[in-house]
């Protein structure tokens, strides 16, 4: 049976760079989400996600084929994330490395089960964050502050302990090291495979 190894975490603590470091020396797959947000600078269509249209959403949802879905209202308008079920997804085969928010988890361990889900809470001093936040969005063409505040705001509240509690995420890993962090992922990762 196989597995799926999700990662999640607030906004700038280190997880999409953690997520490309397990993926450079293993043979897990990868369920690449949906969103309807724009592209950004160094990103490529089907890689970090599939960049679809709203009318693209709607199409999917209404065949059933949407597992989870987050709309955020943003200072540019309406975006949405979700994953779908689609022609990638073969647990009966492979095991899986995804990343998604701690709401898309609990949707996708509902609709997969827990049994195959195993969590990957990626934690950092907010101050740090925040920085990162910031180093980022200055090296943008267009940096986007309002909406950097927003994301920044809203994990407060969208990764509050009683809502990490109750998915039932009882470790977290702290990201002030990226080599040691990701050392104990992939320990912790090595005894959910046996």
């Amino acid at each position: 049976m196989g597995k799926i190894f999700y990662i999640m975490g607030k906004s700038s603590s280190g997880k999409d760079t953690i997520y490309k470091k397990l993926l450079e020396d293993s043979s897990l797959h990868t369920v690449v989400m949906y969103t309807t947000r724009p592209i950004r600078e160094g990103e490529k269509d089907g890689r970090e996600y599939h960049f679809v249209k709203d009318a693209d959403l709607q199409r999917l949802e209404e065949q059933g084929l949407v597992i989870e879905k987050r709309s955020y209202h943003t200072f540019h308008g309406l975006w949405n994330y979700f994953t779908v079920k689609d022609e990638h997804i073969d647990l009966d085969r492979y095991d899986y490395l995804m990343i998604g928010t701690l709401d898309s988890y609990r949707s996708t361990k509902a609709y997969f089960g827990g049994e195959k889900l195993f969590p990957i809470y990626i934690a950092l001093d907010d101050g740090v964050r925040l920085q990162r936040a910031l180093d980022r969005e200055k090296a943008q063409e267009n940096p986007r502050y309002q909406e950097m505040c927003r994301r920044f705001l809203a994990d407060c509240e969208d990764f509050s302990d009683i809502k990490i509690e109750e998915a039932g995420i009882r470790r977290s890993f702290y990201n002030d090291d990226l080599d040691r962090c990701i050392s104990e992922i992939r320990e912790y990762m090595a005894l959910c495979g046996r």
